[in-house]
């Protein structure tokens, strides 16, 4: 097979070849979860697939996988089947498997702290709490100079537990936001491949910068 044989190890390493790209999306497996507040991870993986035509199509280290090319940039993509606490036993073995440094692993996560439907591109950080990233953490031995994209879904609001919120879906308001994240987050992807991760990072936080103004912070 022609994609496959493009993917072979000894081509990611030749001096000439673009180093790949693991794109890791977090999230919760199954039709109960799908369209919740925690999942963006997984719907930031799928359109981006579908966006340059990557088929999500084999079970490789417990994820949903895929792999292509993005301009020559070889590029793997995964959603861990773990479930969200445990998606560094994904993360950490597929990283492994393709001999991945960290700072070619970006791994794709809903944020609280950020209003809905604003991203992030950071190099690094802490975990914030996020379950799905303590589990990325520790599978990496507590490495943390991994770069991430963090997807806003806004706070939850009054008293309402944390955990249901994310468990919820988003209304049609919200999921306009997110929809609209989603494809700039495609751009921005593309942008990592061809510029590299400081610079994409640096224009997209100018891009990003004043977007929550445009927004009601408050999540629906």
């Amino acid at each position: 097979m022609k994609m496959m044989s493009r993917f072979s190890k000894p081509r990611y390493f030749c001096s000439d070849a673009p180093r790949p790209w693991l794109f890791v999306g977090l999230g919760n497996p199954g039709d109960k979860y799908k369209g919740t507040r925690h999942n963006v991870g997984f719907e930031m993986i799928d359109v981006f697939a579908q966006s340059q035509g990557i088929a999500m199509d084999r079970v490789h280290c417990k994820a949903i996988f895929g792999q292509g090319f993005v301009d020559e940039v070889p590029v793997l993509l995964a959603k861990p089947q773990t479930y969200m606490n445990l998606s560094g036993e994904s993360a950490g073995p597929l990283a492994a498997y393709y001999k991945l440094p960290l700072n070619q692993v970006l791994v794709f996560h809903d944020d609280m702290n950020l209003p809905c439907g604003v991203l992030r591109l950071n190099p690094n950080g802490g975990h914030g709490s996020h379950s799905g990233l303590k589990s990325v953490f520790y599978n990496f031995r507590g490495n943390r100079e991994f770069p991430r994209l963090r997807i806003g879904i806004g706070r939850p609001p009054g008293q309402m537990d944390p955990k249901a919120y994310l468990l919820q879906k988003f209304n049609a308001t919200a999921q306009g936001r997110i929809d609209a994240a989603l494809q700039e987050g495609v751009d921005v992807l593309k942008l990592l491949l061809s510029k590299g991760l400081n610079e994409s990072a640096r224009r997209f936080y100018t891009e990003q910068k004043y977007k929550h103004l445009r927004l009601d912070t408050t999540a629906t």
